[in-house]
């Protein structure tokens, strides 16, 4: 498939097959692409856990408030999902790596972080999902949560990780489209500033 066909298919699905199931060899394929993510200075502080496991994935469901979501008109879109993928990251690695010789600055301290760089880079990461995932001929949404030390506990990340949502995988089924979508895209000439804002 074209890249730009890739992004054009691209957005958030809230219902899958759950009799479809998706092969571990695409799902390794999806993790492999989000490997390539890129991260300051080469860190690699970003993870990776796929849930397949239909009670694990009925209980990350739960975690993630499911039932509200299908009180508000959705499928249970999170349980029914063939596969999560749950896209974590270490602040510390990055600290850690930016300690280094090749990286501290000439007083021997570590640079000042203006953006916290490692969520552009998990963001990235995300992102690669989303897109390998529609490469493979399937679909992908993303869920964040308020609190994730419910999920953190569950799946045993460590403590340094910090997971920044759920990214359900499956084969699409017709589904409810956010209303926020009659929002329409911004225009091109609001988006794209040439030279100067």
């Amino acid at each position: 498939m074209e890249f730009t066909e890739v992004v054009r298919r691209r957005r958030m699905v809230r219902n899958y097959d759950p009799d479809k199931p998706v092969s571990r060899e695409s799902l390794e394929r999806i993790a492999a692409v989000a490997q390539r993510a890129p991260s300051a200075g080469f860190s690699q502080g970003q993870r990776l856990i796929v849930v397949t496991d239909p009670d694990r994935r009925r209980r990350v469901a739960e975690i993630c408030e499911e039932p509200a979501y299908v009180a508000a008109g959705f499928d249970a879109w999170v349980s029914r999902a063939p596969a999560l993928f749950i896209p974590t990251v270490s602040e510390q690695i990055y600290h850690r790596r930016y300690q280094e010789p090749d990286k501290i600055q000439d007083d021997g301290a570590e640079i000042d972080w203006p953006i916290p760089y490692w969520y552009v880079d998990v963001g990235a990461t995300a992102m690669l999902v989303h897109l390998a995932a529609i490469d493979q001929g399937l679909a992908a949404g993303f869920l964040g949560l308020g609190d994730y030390t419910e999920l953190k506990d569950y799946l045993g990340i460590p403590p340094d990780q910090q997971p920044i949502g759920v990214i359900t995988v499956g084969h699409p089924l017709p589904d409810r489209r956010s209303g926020s979508l009659k929002r329409g895209w911004v225009p091109r000439d609001d988006f794209t500033h040439w030279e100067q804002w």
